[in-house]
Parts: C-alpha cells; structure tokens; sequence
C-alpha cells in the first residue's frame, strides 16, 4: 500500500472538494465575526451582514475553483505551454463538465461583487472583472507551465458565467446602486 502525503492529496480535485466543504464552518465563523465588528462599528446589522457575506462569499466561491484549474498535469514543467488563441475552437471540444466548470470559475464574484462593491454594479463591468482575472489565470497556467492549454475559450466561459452570474443577483444590486456599499451606515438614533 502506498501511502501519500497531504501535498499529494490536496493537489486532487477531490482533495479541493474536501477541503472546501471542510473549511465551512470556518467559513461561517468569518462571516459572523466580520458582521459582529461591523455592527459594533455603527454599521446597520442588515449591512453589516450584507457585506460580510458577499465578501466571504467572493473568496470562498471563487478560490476553489482556481485552485482546481492551477492543478499541475501529468507532465507539467516537462511541456512548454500551450496557447489557444482561435475562438469557439476549443469549446465544441470540451466536455460539457469542462464548459460547467468554467462558467462556475467566477460565478460567485459574479453574483457577489456588485452587492459588495457599488462601482461594479453593473454587467458590463463584472463581465471586464472576470475577463481580466481570467486572463490572469489563463497566463499563470502558461508561465508556470502546468501542461494546461491556455485558451481564449476558458476566458470567454469564465467571463459569461459571471456575467450570468451577475444577472442572477441583479434584483438585489440594483436596489441598493444609488448607495456606496463601501460607507458605513448607521442605525438611526445613533
């Protein structure tokens, strides 16, 4: 019997799905610790929750799913890159896990970061946010060569998912776009 080691087992993607089901009540704390200070700030207690929960929410959502696509392959470091750079192309090659998995990469910054962020309250821009992550994990998979292919078509998912994303929570972000999300409110009578 082989035994690995933690490194080998959290380089899995059931790994990546243990720990983040793992981390959740973790999770839940952070969120309850940040709504508490909020609050005890003058933040109203709806706000205050509002905002911890979409950020915790951005990172635990969001992070997973980029630690799944920085897996190394097979032969990473022994390949040079692969880029692709024709689009459509490789899309009608992925399995539809593969086109799922990467409309959910920034899904939850999709739907989170304009309940969050009043400056990205709109479709427009959290689809330039995601794009522009997306490229930036498209680079890194290149330049640390992982034995990926680095595809303008993993660019093009990832960005919709989170624009769908956005267009998921719109109702909620829109109500609340003529307000800064980054401003503390007070409770009245404070």
């Amino acid at each position: 019997m082989i035994t690995r080691g933690w490194p080998d087992w959290v380089g899995t993607f059931t790994g990546v799905a243990f720990v983040t089901v793992a981390v959740l009540p973790l999770v839940a704390l952070t969120v309850w610790a940040l709504a508490r200070r909020r609050s005890a700030t003058g933040t109203t207690p709806a706000w205050a929750w509002r905002t911890s929960l979409a950020e915790v929410g951005i990172v635990y959502g969001t992070v997973p799913w980029v630690w799944m696509i920085m897996l190394p392959g097979e032969r990473a470091g022994d390949v040079p890159g692969r880029v692709s750079l024709v689009p459509l192309r490789d899309l009608f090659t992925m399995s539809s896990g593969q086109v799922i998995g990467n409309l959910l990469v920034f899904a939850a910054l999709g739907f989170l970061a304009p309940l969050r962020f009043a400056a990205l309250a709109s479709v427009p821009r959290v689809l330039a946010l995601a794009a522009g992550c997306s490229a930036l994990v498209e680079t890194a998979q290149y330049v640390l060569r992982l034995d990926r292919v680095s595809s303008v078509d993993d660019v093009l998912l990832n960005s919709a998912g989170a624009g769908l994303a956005a267009l998921a929570s719109r109702r909620w972000w829109r109500a609340t776009a003529g307000t800064s999300s980054d401003r503390p409110r007070t409770a009245p009578g404070r």
